[in-house]
């Protein structure tokens, strides 16, 4: 056993000043993540904050015609709202597309985002790992890479980031508010996650104490159309080896006139595609335009030895989704991508 005090915190401001109070703090919410690697001895918090019981479980619309979810809202919850449903399905495809029902029930959203790579070398702490332990080195860089990064990896960590979710909403630009000891303030998602360089032992931007609060969507342009979609070893309760979440918005000539799109399974962060977009941004809407523009983001893709399987697979996943995207009419999140019979 290794032992842990315990304090459940009943607003925002006292979980911070908690934090504060115990720098080898962690806040606990639904615990889906934090629990496991406890008992697997990668985490080894003194003190555990929880904050599962603070009024962050609603989901509101905002002034701007977007929506702010809070950071207690379920999964299962946030997937099944129907101003979810109806102005961001791809969100609702990629919550439905991660994990179980039964974790779903449970995990937060602010959780979701927080949760920790699931490369096999990071929970073993029998094994060298920069990311559980810096300095140690990377066993997966020559091991078993096959789940591993392609992309903006570096030589001190391959691993992947596992969130479904972030990755929808890094396409939609969604932002994230936090309150630390400093105050209040917000992080686009696409800057929220950290690639690995030198220390790949910080998943994110967060300084130590601050608390995700709130995760804000903002109104998609008109005639926008967004999906998700994930590629994995099994159907249900797998991790991406790809995916892809795209928003599109095509002009009545045929062309593409917004496209969004980011990429799962492929990098230590939902990887956000600037390039493709760049290059989708005014073309035609073909599966000729959108594979370029899928290999115009791939193009800087480095491959282990095992997993260059994965630069492929990507290109057909964002083809094949912005192809449904453009050729159908908007569908429920249970419709369009679904590959199982529980959406999982």
């Amino acid at each position: 056993m290794r032992p842990f005090t315990f304090e459940r915190a009943a607003a925002p401001e006292q979980a911070v000043d908690a934090f504060a109070a115990h720098p080898h703090a962690r806040y606990l919410a639904g615990g889906t993540n934090l629990v496991d690697l406890m008992k697997l001895g990668v985490e080894r918090p003194e003190h555990l904050i929880d904050v599962s019981g603070l009024a962050l479980d609603q989901v509101e619309t905002t002034p701007e015609g977007g929506l702010r979810a809070g950071a207690n809202v379920r999964n299962s919850d946030l997937a099944a709202h129907p101003a979810v449903r109806r102005a961001y399905p791809g969100l609702s495809q990629a919550l439905l597309a991660g994990a179980s029902g039964q974790l779903r029930n449970v995990a937060t959203t602010g959780g979701n985002l927080l949760q920790r790579t699931r490369c096999p070398f990071f929970q073993d702490t029998s094994t060298p790992c920069n990311k559980r332990e810096p300095g140690t080195g990377c066993s997966a860089r020559e091991a078993a890479s096959r789940d591993m990064a392609v992309l903006g990896h570096s030589a001190a960590c391959v691993a992947t980031h596992p969130s479904d979710m972030a990755v929808a909403l890094a396409a939609l630009d969604a932002k994230v508010e936090v309150l630390g000891p400093e105050g209040p303030r917000t992080v686009p998602v696409t800057g929220f996650h950290r690639l690995p360089g030198d220390s790949p032992e910080r998943d994110t931007v967060l300084a130590p104490g601050e608390l995700i609060t709130h995760v804000t969507l903002p109104p998609l342009p008109e005639g926008a159309r967004s999906g998700y979609l994930k590629a994995r070893d099994r159907a249900s309760y797998a991790f991406a080896l790809a995916s892809a979440a795209a928003v599109l918005v095509l002009d009545g000539d045929g062309g593409i006139r917004h496209a969004s799109l980011a990429f799962g399974g492929l990098a230590h962060r939902p990887w956000r595609a600037t390039a493709a977009e760049e290059a989708l941004r005014g073309a035609p809407a073909t599966p000729e335009s959108y594979a370029r523009a899928a290999e115009a983001e791939l193009a800087a893709a480095e491959p282990l030895s095992e997993n260059g399987f994965k630069v492929p697979l990507a290109r057909g996943l964002a083809v094949r989704l912005l192809t449904t995207l453009a050729q159908s009419p908007d569908e429920s999140p249970d419709d369009s991508f679904a590959d199982s019979p529980d959406g999982a």
